[in-house]
């Protein structure tokens, strides 16, 4: 295996598991401690992941992963809200999807759905994977923002996405987040994405955060809004008790996917 493949091996090994160690990777790549040891130093100066004495570790990433790193992680509760989410689609409705895991598990269960071929449902995205996995399907039509790729979330950003936004109307609106706080306040790890979830959300009749329960109670660089921009926030039962008080108390409506 060449040290290519095999960094990507130790993300996806990573993403899965949460931690790895270096003496578990030299058995799994037939390769030295040393070798190995390398790898993680150059994966962790990228802020791929987190070094440790004797491996690497997850969940003290500084910098957000790409998304085919985090489409492993939680998947049972991304799944669960996803179909929360799709019974909230009503036939023939226009839908925004800003980008993530949550979303793209979403548009799964859209696509999934056989009583949404009666009437065309409208997808709106500046996401291309999201676009990618629906175009196949030809009773949903896809409408992809213009905009420049950003390379870890396969999100379109900037003027070009905030043209195309402002000049439509969305029923409904599936926002995904990096981070919920106490104070209700929804944020993501970059402020280009920040300001089109934004947008996206305020062109929707209605929007809805999506966000695993990990997610809640935390806090990411840039803002992108509160309860008066998303009156319903849809996560997992896994949210502490304390927690959905708090953000009922902001002013959400708190739904829980089961």
């Amino acid at each position: 295996m060449n040290r290519a493949s095999r960094l990507t091996a130790i993300l996806d090994l990573l993403a899965a598991r949460g931690e790895v160690s270096v003496e578990e990777l030299a058995e799994r790549f037939d390769a030295s401690a040393a070798t190995i040891r390398r790898d993680l130093d150059s994966l962790s100066e990228r802020r791929l992941l987190t070094r440790t004495h004797g491996g690497a570790v997850a969940q003290s990433v500084a910098y957000e992963l790409p998304i085919r790193y985090k489409s492993h992680q939680r998947t049972s509760q991304k799944d669960r809200i996803a179909q929360a989410a799709s019974a909230l689609v009503a036939p023939g409705s226009v839908v925004g999807l800003s980008g993530g895991t949550t979303t793209t598990a979403i548009a799964t269960a859209l696509a999934a759905r056989e009583d949404l071929a009666d009437q065309e449902l409208t997808v709106v995205t500046n996401a291309v994977n999201i676009a990618a996995q629906l175009a196949t399907r030809p009773d949903i039509k896809v409408v992809v923002t213009g905009g420049v790729i950003h390379s870890r979330s396969y999100e379109l950003v900037g003027p070009f996405v905030e043209l195309l936004l402002a000049g439509i109307a969305l029923d409904i609106a599936f926002i995904g987040v990096n981070a919920v706080s106490a104070e209700g306040m929804a944020s993501t790890h970059d402020e280009r994405e920040a300001a089109v979830n934004r947008l996206m959300a305020s062109r929707a009749r209605r929007a809805v955060i999506v966000a695993d329960s990990s997610k809640i109670g935390g806090s990411a660089f840039a803002a992108v809004g509160g309860a008066d921009l998303f009156p319903t926030l849809l996560t997992d039962d896994g949210v502490a008790a304390a927690d959905r008080a708090a953000l009922r108390d902001a002013g959400y409506e708190v739904l829980l996917a089961d």
